[in-house]
């Protein structure tokens, strides 16, 4: 049995390569689909006193995922069913799209050199309460 439907939780970091790459290989034999994801804040949890300007900054935002997530696409070698962006907790995002997409994977990285963050990175959550199998990547 093979992933047929991966989702990439990516960060803007060139890290994340290593992620679309993992998850091209997984599915490639059988022409499975890999989509991307990727969590924004919202620019109201910054500063409620900027009003005026968040709308850029959120725009702003929007586009710079965008425009990196197109780059990862275009360096995956392989067709990249969609890319998404979320808003919230990370793992109640990733539950929720798992569930409207029909994912069988996700793959994320971990960042955390030591045993104890290892033990609370933000992959924690989601391991725990996923209905799906969860690939964590170390980077």
């Amino acid at each position: 049995m093979g992933y047929r439907n991966v989702l990439v939780a990516v960060a803007l970091s060139p890290d994340s390569q290593q992620l679309v790459n993992k998850a091209v290989s997984i599915v490639r034999p059988y022409n499975g689909k890999v989509s991307l994801i990727t969590l924004t804040t919202e620019p109201e949890m910054y500063s409620s006193y900027a009003a005026p300007m968040l709308g850029d900054l959120r725009s702003v935002i929007q586009e710079e995922a965008q425009l990196f997530m197109a780059e990862l696409a275009a360096n995956a070698d392989y067709p990249i069913e969609s890319r998404n962006i979320a808003h919230g907790e990370f793992a109640d995002s990733m539950a929720y799209f798992c569930q409207k997409q029909h994912v069988d994977l996700v793959i994320c990285g971990n960042h955390s050199a030591s045993l104890m963050n290892k033990f609370s990175c933000s992959s924690a959550r989601l391991i725990n309460t996923s209905m799906v199998d969860v690939l964590v990547v170390p980077l």
